[in-house]
């Protein structure tokens, strides 16, 4: 029966990644969830007893992926730091179009513990990027310019031109060595 509940609970899942890229996370219906993966709305509750917990789903389902695909990208360039890595990842993840984030805030306001594992995800990240590293001015430069990249694209305030996008990488690059 948990292989069941857990192949259910991805099958939600999916189809919320695809209806949230669609429509837009805001515009996110559990009916429309529930419809897209082939359950009805009571699977979907049992698994996600809330719409804020569905987003929380999502949210760590991504993280998930992140750190699947930080760890397969510093293991493919052996010589590359874990920091180099980050920052090539998240400049790719962050040229990729987005839907609004301003869902966000309403999740925010739904449940404040909902960035619990956002706030996880970045601590825990950090703390391996430090212990990886002797220079720990050069790693925050890096880190937090990475990270008002990321929110930037988030939130759609994005100032950057494409080529100042490119050049802010290629410098953080050089400063992670």
């Amino acid at each position: 029966m948990r292989p069941r509940r857990a192949n259910s609970r991805e099958k939600i899942l999916a189809a919320a990644a695809d209806v949230a890229r669609e429509a837009g996370p805001g515009s996110l219906s559990l009916e429309a969830v529930a419809s897209r993966a082939g359950v009805s709305k009571g699977g979907l509750l049992y698994n996600f007893p809330t719409k804020a917990k569905l987003m929380q789903g999502l949210v760590e389902s991504y993280l998930s992926d992140f750190q699947k695909a930080l760890e397969a990208r510093a293991a493919e360039a052996g010589h590359e730091s874990v920091l180099s890595a980050y920052i090539k990842l998240s400049a790719d993840d962050c040229g990729r179009p987005k839907p609004s984030a301003t869902w966000m805030f309403s999740a925010i306001a739904e449940d404040p513990d909902f960035l619990t594992p956002i706030k996880a995800f970045k601590h825990q990240l950090l703390e391996r990027l430090k212990a990886e590293t002797d220079d720990l001015g050069s790693l925050l430069v890096c880190f937090l310019a990475i990270e008002g990249m990321r929110s930037m694209n988030l939130f759609d305030s994005d100032v950057l031109s494409e080529d100042e996008r490119k050049l802010l990488v290629s410098s953080l690059l050089k400063i992670a060595g």
